[in-house]
């Protein structure tokens, strides 16, 4: 930081990653209320590379600054309950490809001392959707059946693993034979390929009644995973990776006593408390061993046209990291 500038991942167009642009922009000001957070890590999620793409939202006017997830060290404290030097994560406040990041204290996710650094933003955006999903989208109880869509992904690794904490069997799908292998080092019972018919398999391992819920980020599977459901089931939409659902027919949910749950984040974390007692129970249950974090590939902030080239290659298995 000099002459109140920084360095910035930016882009001022839409498009290819060749758009992202590493450049000098003024310090942002924090205000009452707010802290000025020096970045050690922050992490890359598909939403940056949509907001890129321009089909996402996104805030400010260009040169924009996509990210809403990192950590690091506060700089400036204009807030009564934070300290210069507080080791501090966040998972929604935008702007964060920077060296340095205003966030409002409401917040403020404290890292406790037996958490790296890294790990908050290798986690805390997937692990807080993990487990929305599987405690308030729908308990996740002892011995039900569970199918995840996308299942080697960052969100999926997250959501086996609290499945299988709750004593739940889980069915994991994937896109290829090389990524079953990461279902089943997550504690998954079954690891099935998509591009076979994985619909069959379902009902085989289920005796043909299928599963109790469906946890579906994929979108355009929406039919097929409430093919796979079992009367009185459950399917809890979540993410679009393979474009919009078809309309679903309220008369077929009538007829089936099936039930379709929407999910996102943003309506979880909606204050102070919420976002504290979240972190701190996804880092409770790490620290316990229950969820294991796949190790990181990191890339300077300065690289981050090669960092979004990786994400979008799907060659990553654990989370993708910008260090400033």
């Amino acid at each position: 930081m000099n002459n109140n500038h920084m360095k910035a991942l930016t882009f001022s167009e839409f498009g290819s990653a060749d758009v992202m642009k590493y450049i000098n922009i003024p310090l942002p000001e924090a205000h009452d209320g707010e802290v000025l957070v020096e970045m050690k890590a922050i992490g890359l999620n598909y939403a940056d590379i949509y907001r890129r793409k321009g089909n996402y939202h996104l805030k400010g006017t260009p040169p924009y600054i996509a990210g809403y997830e990192g950590a690091g060290i506060i700089s400036l404290s204009k807030s009564e309950k934070y300290s210069i030097g507080d080791r501090i994560a966040f998972a929604d406040v935008p702007f964060a490809n920077a060296q340095y990041v205003v966030v409002p204290e409401s917040h403020i996710i404290p890292i406790p001392d037996n958490i790296k650094m890294e790990l908050p933003a290798s986690v805390l955006l997937q692990g807080l959707t993990a487990q929305y999903l599987a405690e308030d989208s729908h308990a996740v109880k002892e011995n039900e059946i569970v199918l995840i869509h996308a299942a080697s992904g960052g969100v999926g690794q997250i959501l086996t693993q609290i499945c299988k904490m709750k004593g739940a069997i889980v069915i994991g799908l994937t896109r290829s034979d090389a990524k079953k292998e990461i279902i089943l080092r997550n504690k998954g019972d079954f690891a099935l390929n998509i591009k076979e018919d994985w619909k069959e398999e379902v009902m085989q391992i289920t005796n043909n009644k299928g599963v109790d819920v469906v946890f579906d980020s994929v979108g355009s599977s929406l039919a097929d995973s409430f093919d796979v459901t079992r009367e009185c089931g459950h399917v809890v939409f979540y993410g679009m990776s393979g474009g919009d659902p078809a309309l679903v027919d309220p008369r077929m949910l009538m007829d089936t006593s099936k039930t379709l749950t929407g999910g996102d984040l943003w309506s979880y974390l909606n204050s102070e408390s919420e976002r504290q007692k979240r972190a701190a129970k996804l880092f409770q249950w790490i620290s316990e061993g229950f969820i294991q974090v796949a190790p990181a590939s990191t890339f300077p902030l300065s690289e981050g046209k090669a960092a979004h080239e990786y994400l979008e290659s799907g060659k990553s298995v654990g989370k993708v990291l910008l260090i400033p």
